[in-house]
């Protein structure tokens, strides 16, 4: 993609409002990737998945700013639930800019299925997208986010690979090498062999959440899906929960995209369940999250909401030391609740991860009466009127 071409696009993103972009690279786009990566007006996060994206976005917009997305078109294929249960059920918008694979001469065979049936794709899911081939077209993409930020839906721009003919991948974006440094100074810091500390869990998640209601008052709260939910709005409701209805995996990555745009203090109730499918975002968070965000993973060792089906953490995987190589300098792991309640005031500036083993159990309470649009309002409320 040619600098003029990138230069275009990059203004009227800037004309469109958008302040914040998650990207995945794909060479076709890498010029438009690492303008990006250098504006000082877009605040930006590197991803593992394409799937945490559609969370941490979801966060963002929660949060007051305009998210975008910039992946590769294959990518959507692994966003597709996400953007069904999350983004299009709370009513959020996002812009999606996608290199479109697997058209125009393709040298990659994997890349042309899913490529050709992209149309369709979008149009099964109800989404609406724009076709960009030539520079003529590039105006479209400020019309398509006006739509995405005026209608509250998901706009795709798909970007020809007409716009990239004769670029040859770009060198990596200005200020990698501090990036890298900082990277060197988290290794060294979490360096050593950290012993595995394995404690008998005492305590029902209920119990714990019971235990931790007046720490969690007046923060934001993103909660798991399923039961979790339903027992945090038993023992503590408040209009800065975020309850999530469907997305399992994706609690932690909206709670980093929150942390990104306020200074109110925000806790992530995940569970061991969730982190294990989308073990990634927990590189992105321990890189990315600020000194406001702790996660809270309670973990029971099985899938609680579906029958009690264990998970990998049943079979000795342990989440503090998955978390510790993820990149995470301060982790702590408490089960007694009077080691909890000590623990969680004296947390030390974050990103910050607390590991909490659970016995298994359900309390029998009622669901969530609020509908999806009902709790974005309320988290969106409760955001605009302590941000700091």
């Amino acid at each position: 993609m040619a600098p003029a071409v990138t230069s275009r696009i990059l203004k009227v993103l800037k004309e469109s409002g958008i302040n914040f972009f998650a990207m995945f690279p794909c060479e076709k786009i890498s010029g438009l990737y690492d303008l990006i990566s250098q504006e000082n007006e877009f605040r930006h996060v590197y991803l593992t998945r394409e799937e945490e994206g559609v969370g941490i976005c979801a966060g963002v917009f929660l949060a007051g700013a305009r998210p975008a997305m910039l992946i590769q078109s294959s990518g959507i294929g692994n966003m597709v639930n996400a953007l069904s249960s999350l983004t299009q059920t709370y009513r959020m918008p996002l812009l999606i800019l996608a290199s479109w694979r697997g058209k125009y001469d393709e040298k990659i065979p994997a890349q042309i299925p899913l490529g050709r049936h992209m149309p369709k794709l979008l149009e099964a899911l109800e989404i609406e997208y724009t076709v960009i081939e030539t520079p003529d077209d590039i105006p479209l993409i400020g019309e398509a986010a006006g739509r995405a930020y005026g209608n509250g839906e998901i706009q795709v721009v798909l970007l020809s690979p007409k716009l990239s003919e004769g670029e040859a991948i770009a060198k990596k974006a200005g200020g990698e090498g501090e990036k890298r440094t900082e990277a060197e100074i988290r290794r060294e810091e979490s360096a050593g062999n950290v012993a595995k500390r394995r404690v008998v869990p005492l305590f029902t998640r209920f119990e714990i959440l019971q235990s931790i209601a007046s720490f969690l008052d007046g923060k934001i709260v993103v909660c798991n899906l399923g039961i979790p939910c339903k027992e945090l709005y038993s023992v503590k409701n408040q209009k800065s929960n975020f309850y999530m209805l469907g997305s399992m995996g994706l609690a932690s990555p909206i709670g980093l995209g929150i942390s990104l745009f306020t200074s109110k203090e925000v806790v992530v109730i995940d569970g061991d369940g969730s982190l294990m499918m989308d073990l990634g975002a927990l590189t992105t968070a321990a890189r990315e999250g600020g000194p406001n965000l702790t996660i809270l993973a309670i973990d029971n060792g099985v899938h609680g909401s579906t029958g009690n089906q264990p998970t990998a953490t049943a079979y000795g995987a342990d989440l503090e030391m998955i978390a510790r190589g993820s990149g995470f300098i301060r982790t702590f792991k408490a089960a007694d609740i009077g080691m909890i309640l000590s623990t969680l005031p004296l947390l030390p500036s974050g990103p910050n991860f607390l590991h909490v083993p659970a016995k298994p159990g359900n309390a029998q309470v009622p669901n969530v009466p609020l509908t999806p649009i009902e709790i974005r309002n309320n988290v969106i409320e409760a955001i605009a009127n302590g941000n700091g």
